[in-house]
């Protein structure tokens, strides 16, 4: 597809004008989030979706019980969308299941969790493997897919996450054999690999998934060679606009990624169509600058207490086997993992005077940290 001179500077200037509003990765995230949050609805006091999140911060770790509901797209979203500095993705194509954490004892909400269908392409795991995925081959895919989830969502609210260390909760819960369990009853399995990556890379030097051996392990760094996506009112437009001109969807409704992939599709166009002319310069330079607020990310891996996944995945053998730990990987023994480092955070806090006793939603305040 190529676009005139006159529809390629149209397009290429809705790119130029929002991405040069930001000069840092969370600059970018506040407005996006404000704006979701614009359009979110209100509710009486004492009856909006924050009063259902966990706030009894006087309650010790050691009295804490958690469970796993597997609940409604809307629910979900409504919850997370006041939770999380990210923009919240509705509709995910590939497998699926999203959980809210709960604390039984209060019977308030802990965290989010949304597994889901990982990246076909992913250079910690073709090094992991020792090589790439090979996409042609039917059986070493269907391997894959029936094997491997990742998990895209895993969300603490707050100040649980800070308090209780609740962001380690939620990610040693996905490598749990609840975790595995549900999987394989859902989709057949036997799944035996949990992948996730870190929100930030070079913006901040820890992540929440740090120091959680032998759950989960750190594996190597992605590649970032994307813009991040431009605002819901201004893809929407153009992917209307594009759609009107292609006579069809630049991108299968179908597929993984499909915001990502459309806007990659439309630079691409966007690119093709200026080639020769002035303005070619001025879009390849804004799209540059646009990568710069993304960056790589931390990828980790686990491997449910497996110790030959790498062949099980490699198609070198059809059996996986049991590491002596595997025991260690049910919902109790990772529940009880958190418990240790869990109360050390906490009794740490509240001897300091730093224990956090205001909850922090969205749909409350506009002046949440971004990167916390």
């Amino acid at each position: 597809m190529i676009l005139n001179r006159e529809d390629a500077l149209y397009a290429a200037n809705v790119f130029i004008d929002y991405f040069q509003n930001f000069g840092r990765i969370d600059d970018y995230l506040r407005k996006v989030k404000l704006e979701r949050m614009s359009n979110y609805p209100t509710s009486l006091p004492g009856m909006g979706p924050q009063d259902d999140m966990f706030s009894d911060f006087t309650m010790h770790p050691n009295d804490m019980e958690f469970e796993c509901r597997e609940v409604a797209t809307e629910i979900f979203v409504n919850y997370l969308e006041i939770t999380t500095s990210h923009a919240v993705e509705v509709s995910v194509p590939g497998k699926s299941i999203k959980w809210v954490v709960y604390e039984k004892n209060t019977g308030k909400i802990f965290g989010f969790i949304r597994l889901g269908s990982p990246t076909i392409n992913s250079k910690p795991r073709n090094e992991f493997l020792g090589k790439p995925l090979d996409t042609l081959d039917s059986k070493v895919m269907k391997r894959f897919n029936d094997s491997a989830i990742m998990g895209f969502i895993i969300v603490p609210t707050q100040p649980a996450g800070f308090n209780y260390l609740g962001g380690k909760l939620l990610a040693a819960i996905c490598c749990s054999h609840l975790t595995k369990d549900t999987l394989d009853k859902k989709y057949g399995g036997p799944f035996c690999m949990f992948e996730t990556t870190s929100l930030y890379g070079s913006t901040k030097s820890s992540s929440q998934y740090d120091g959680m051996k032998p759950f989960l392990r750190y594996k190597g760094n992605t590649e970032s060679d994307f813009a991040p996506l431009i605002n819901d009112d201004n893809y929407h437009r153009l992917n209307d606009w594009f759609k009107e001109r292609n006579g069809e969807p630049l991108v299968d409704p179908s597929a993984s990624s499909r915001k990502l992939k459309t806007q990659t599709k439309m630079i691409s166009i966007i690119k093709a169509s200026l080639k020769d002319t002035p303005e070619h310069a001025k879009f390849i330079s804004a799209c540059d600058s646009a990568k710069g607020l993304t960056e790589k990310k931390r990828q980790y891996m686990s491997d449910f207490g497996f110790d030959n996944v790498k062949e099980y995945l490699n198609m070198e053998t059809d059996e996986l086997r049991k590491k002596d730990n595997y025991d260690r990987y049910s919902f109790e023994g990772v529940v009880e993992w958190w418990r240790n480092k869990a109360s050390k955070r906490y009794e740490t806090l509240k001897s300091d005077g730093r224990l956090r006793t205001e909850l922090e939603t969205w749909n409350c305040a506009d002046d949440i940290d971004i990167i916390r």
